[in-house]
C-alpha cells in the first residue's frame, strides 16, 4: 500500500539561549492512504510542531517528509494543492457569510466559479448549513463554525486532511456530527491526520495512533493492539450503595491493587490480576457491610495506555513536560 505521508528522521530544534530546544527528535512513521491516523501526546510533546512541519508551516531542522509522494523540501506546491487543514483555532472569516467563506476558499485553490459554486452547495447541504448560507459566521455557534471550517478545508476535495483538535469544547450533538463527517471522508478515500487530546475520540475514530512523548515516537499501532500490550493496566470497577469515610484507603490496602480511583459513584481498582481481586472484593464488602451495586472487570483503555507510555500516574491530568525533563531535550544542534 502506498503512503500518504512518509517521515524519516524528522527533527526540529528551536533556536534559543545557548543550545536551543529540541522539540522533535529524529522521528519516523508512515501514514497509509485512506486511513484515519491519530497523533497523540501530552502538552509540549511535539504534536503541533510535527503537524506544522507536515503542512509546510514550519521548516524542519533536518529529516525528510514525503506527502503524497512529493518531497516537501524539494517542491511542496503539488502536495499543498492536495492538502486540507483545519487548525485548532477557527480560521472562519466571521465577517463573511458561510457561502462567501467557501467562495473565497475556493478561489484560493484556483477552482473555477462553476466548480466552487457546485461544491459549496453540496457541502453546505451535507453539513447542515444550507439554511444559514447567507448568515454571517459571527452569528454561528462554535459547532457550526467548526463544520464550516471543515467544509472550507475540503472544498477542493483534498487527498489528505489535517485536523488539529477537531472537537474540544463542542456539545455532544456537534461532536457526533463532526465525528460522522470524519468517518464519511475516510470512507470516500480521504486520508485524515488527526492531532488530538481527546483520547477516547481517537480510540473510536482512528485506524492507527502514534503517541509522541518528549519529542520521540513512544508507540505506534492500532488502538486495540496497544491495549493488548499493556495488560498490566487492567482494572475492576465497583460501586457500593454508600461510600463511608476512609473507603479509598481501605480499598488501597487490598492485595493485588496498585491504584484506586474514584470515577463518579464508582471505584476503579487497577490490578495485574482481576480474577484474583474479585473474591477479595466480595469478602471486603461483607466485612465492611457494604452492598455492591455493580461490579465489572475492565480491559485497558487507550487512555490507560497513553498514561502508561507517557510516564504519568493512571488518573492524572497531563500538564505537559516538567522543566527537568524538558531540559533534557535542550541539546546542541550538532548533537542531533
Amino acid at each position: 500500500m502506498s503512503h500518504a505521508i512518509e517521515v524519516q528522521n524528522l527533527t526540529k530544534i528551536y533556536p534559543g539561549s545557548g543550545e536551543g530546544f529540541l522539540a522533535v527528535d529524529k522521528i519516523n512513521f508512515t501514514v497509509d492512504r485512506g486511513e484515519i491516523f491519530g497523533f497523540l501526546g501530552p502538552n509540549g510533546a511535539g504534536k503541533s510542531t510535527t503537524q506544522r512541519m507536515l503542512t509546510t508551516l514550519l521548516t524542519p531542522t533536518e529529516g525528510q517528509i514525503l506527502v503524497l509522494g512529493h518531497d516537501l523540501a524539494q517542491n511542496s506546491y503539488p502536495a499543498k494543492r492536495q492538502i486540507g487543514l483545519v487548525p485548532e483555532e477557527s480560521n472562519v472569516y466571521t465577517e463573511l457569510t458561510a457561502w462567501d467563506n467557501l467562495m473565497f476558499t475556493g478561489r484560493i485553490y484556483l477552482m473555477s466559479k462553476a466548480d466552487r459554486t457546485a461544491r459549496a452547495e453540496e457541502l453546505l447541504k451535507d453539513f447542515g448549513l444550507w439554511e444559514n448560507k447567507d448568515v454571517k459566521a459571527e452569528n454561528f455557534s462554535k459547532g457550526m463554525k467548526r463544520r464550516l471550517s471543515i467544509a472550507m478545508a475540503i472544498i477542493h476535495k483534498p487527498a489528505l486532511l489535517f485536523l488539529d483538535e477537531p472537537t474540544p469544547g463542542l456539545d455532544v450533538q456537534s461532536t457526533r456530527a463532526i465525528q460522522t463527517l470524519i468517518r464519511q471522508l475516510s470512507a470516500e478515500g480521504t486520508t485524515v491526520f488527526m492531532t488530538t487530546h481527546q483520547i477516547e475520540e481517537a480510540n473510536q475514530l482512528c485506524d492507527r495512533v502514534a503517541i509522541i512523548n518528549y519529542g520521540k515516537i513512544a508507540a505506534i499501532d492500532t488502538p486495540e493492539k496497544l491495549k493488548q500490550t499493556f495488560q498490566q493496566v487492567q482494572s475492576v470497577e465497583i460501586a457500593f450503595t454508600s461510600s463511608p469515610e476512609g473507603l479509598k484507603e481501605k480499598l488501597t490496602t487490598l492485595p493485588e491493587v496498585s491504584t484506586v480511583l474514584k470515577i463518579g459513584d464508582k471505584w476503579r481498582l487497577y490490578t495485574d490480576s482481576p480474577p484474583d481481586l474479585l473474591p477479595l472484593l466480595m469478602r471486603f464488602s461483607e466485612k465492611e457491610k457494604l452492598d455492591i451495586v455493580s461490579l465489572n472487570t475492565l480491559a485497558p483503555s487507550l487512555e490507560d495506555v497513553f498514561l502508561q507510555i507517557t510516564g504519568q500516574q493512571v488518573g492524572s491530568v497531563s500538564e505537559g513536560p516538567s522543566q527537568q525533563k524538558a531540559d533534557r531535550r535542550r541539546k546542541k544542534g550538532k548533537q542531533s
